[in-house]
């Protein structure tokens, strides 16, 4: 019974999504577009690269370039465990998380949505992280929580010092600032990112057997990722659900139809390693969405762009007219490894159907 409901979530999902035709896909990086986030080169890529003082490593987590200096020490700190897939790290599944935020920088949707203070804005702090901004609210949860479970699992070994975040100005009580703290407030999701930071040191043991590759299963890292991943934006979206106002009604209704697509990418154990991830972001919007922007109609999209937004507020909606039950469907479908396959391809062929 079960398989004939896979079959017809996957049928439901499919017709969601199929009008998705792309050329984006393989014109990416031919436009010369950096693979890297913005400013990657001038993050921080060692913890003793952030301020050190009163035996304290202490993060700005509230600044773009420490931010992402977060992910660069997340990246190279586990990139031994991706070699045997391919060269310069390119494999990491990490890479998803900072390539996302690097697009909300470069879109705009770090700075001050009220724009009452110049945080986040040429001519202001560009490099400010805007704590009334709900993207990065919601990215705070999928920065320093993966960092501090990092922490946490001992990914960076022994470190001479603490790490401490910086709170920001406003809403200090929304969020946690070191190991301890996290470990005290939200034990559950700390685990979670925990876990998957464990399972990569637990592979490096048996990599001294000769056996060394198969020892590293990345469907098994990716499930661990994804879990955390989806535990994150669960917990952080009722939290932020107030931040969604100060957003056009466009963008508010996208961020919460991006926050439901990504559980629906999550069950298929989609790929986030940096090719895969860059090829996938050239469908996001590369501005704001304004009052005046209608689907499927932006004039300053593509038709790939005006379709991919469309099929994620079909896939929201139908999810919510089913009380969740289309997800529920979706899930369990992807449950097995040959049935993931054809959900990663049924999501890559948003790019070529």
């Amino acid at each position: 019974m079960w398989h004939n409901f896979g079959i017809c979530a996957l049928l439901i999902v499919t017709a969601t999504l199929s009008p998705v035709t792309a050329t984006a896909w393989s014109e990416k990086d031919a436009t010369g577009e950096d693979v890297y986030p913005p400013l990657w080169d001038l993050a921080p890529e060692n913890l003793l690269d952030f301020l050190v003082k009163g035996n304290k490593i202490v993060i700005n987590a509230w600044n773009y370039q420490e931010r992402l200096g977060v992910y660069k020490n997340l990246l190279n700190s586990s990139a031994k465990y991706f070699t045997a897939f391919g060269s310069q790290n390119f494999a990491n599944i990490l890479w998803g998380l900072p390539l996302q935020h690097g697009w909300q920088f470069r879109t705009g949707r770090l700075a001050d949505p009220s724009g009452e203070t110049s945080c986040g804005y040429e001519g202001g702090d560009l490099l400010c992280i805007s704590v009334r901004s709900w993207w990065s609210c919601m990215n705070y949860y999928l920065a320093v929580i993966p960092f501090l479970g990092a922490v946490d699992a001992g990914l960076f070994g022994q470190l001479p010092y603490e790490v401490e975040i910086l709170p920001p100005e406003e809403r200090r009580a929304d969020f946690c600032y070191s190991v301890a703290d996290c470990r005290s407030r939200i034990p559950k999701l700390m685990d979670d990112w925990k876990a998957y930071f464990q399972y990569l040191l637990s592979t490096e043991h048996k990599a001294m057997s000769p056996a060394a590759v198969s020892s590293f299963k990345v469907d098994d890292a990716l499930h661990l990722m994804w879990k955390a991943h989806v535990a994150s934006i669960a917990y952080a979206l009722p939290k932020f659900q107030d931040s969604l106002k100060d957003l056009s009604d466009p963008e508010a209704s996208f961020g919460e139809d991006w926050a439901n697509g990504v559980d629906f990418i999550a069950a298929t154990h989609f790929s986030t390693d940096l090719l895969t991830t860059n090829n996938f972001q050239a469908f996001l919007p590369q501005r704001m969405l304004t009052e005046e922007d209608d689907l499927p109609s932006i004039s300053d999209f593509s038709p790939q762009q005006n379709r991919v937004l469309l099929s994620l507020r079909a896939l929201h909606k139908a999810n919510q007219l089913t009380g969740g039950f289309l997800l529920k469907l979706w899930r369990k479908a992807m449950s097995t490894e040959e049935a993931r396959k054809i959900g990663r391809k049924l999501i890559e062929g948003l790019a070529s159907s």
